[in-house]
């Protein structure tokens, strides 16, 4: 797996997932979206950890500026 993460990529994607697991764990919403905003945010928080994102190789899409050149 080839990093295809830029870092401004990555840090949206760690805040955004920290937000939405401490909302899952502190919001008082129904099951169904405290479910759906946990892995929402974990999979932001994976991406963002491992700076590989699938559905960027798929689209061929590639915010990592430092391998371009």
């Amino acid at each position: 797996m080839t990093k295809n993460m830029g870092s401004i990529d990555r840090i949206v994607r760690a805040i955004v997932g920290i937000i939405l697991l401490v909302l899952a764990f502190t919001g008082g919403w129904s099951t169904l979206w405290t479910v759906i905003a946990a892995v929402v945010g974990l999979v932001l928080l994976a991406t963002s950890a491992l700076g590989y994102c699938p559905p960027y190789s798929i689209l061929g899409i590639k915010t990592n500026k430092a391998d371009d050149a």
